[in-house]
């Protein structure tokens, strides 16, 4: 497969998209460790969404909500678009996803589980065939 994007973070979206959050996460963090230009931080936020989303899959809603907002922080500087990803329909998405427990007053006496059908996926780069 030819493409202008690395390998690392083609893989890391797929791994996303097969919501391997915990995968994903250590793929791009790969990438991240060995970036240096303005990259670094798109990719950290990439990293925290899927940290974020692992948290609130295994129920650590406290650790969700804190990695969820900082990844919010690192996407939105890239929005509309950054790397061939659609970064507003990606903050648009996990904001519908982590919406219940942020409008939560107490997360930890109610019952916020992470919902199947909310959970973002990444249209994968238009040239990354």
């Amino acid at each position: 497969m030819s493409s202008e994007y690395p390998a690392l973070y083609l893989e890391g979206l797929r791994l996303f998209n097969a919501e391997d959050f915990f995968e994903s996460h250590e793929v791009l963090e790969e990438l991240w460790a060995e970036t240096e230009d303005d990259d670094k931080k798109f990719y950290q936020g990439l990293i925290q969404a899927a940290v974020a989303l692992l948290h609130f899959g295994n129920e650590n809603l406290g650790g969700a909500q804190k990695v969820y907002t900082s990844s919010r922080k690192y996407l939105l500087p890239y929005a509309p678009t950054h790397l061939g990803l659609d970064v507003e329909r990606l903050l648009a998405e996990l904001d519908h996803c982590f919406a219940e427990l942020v409008a939560s007053p107490d997360p930890y006496g109610e019952q916020i589980a992470l919902r199947d059908e909310r959970i973002p996926k990444i249209p994968l780069p238009e040239s990354a065939g």
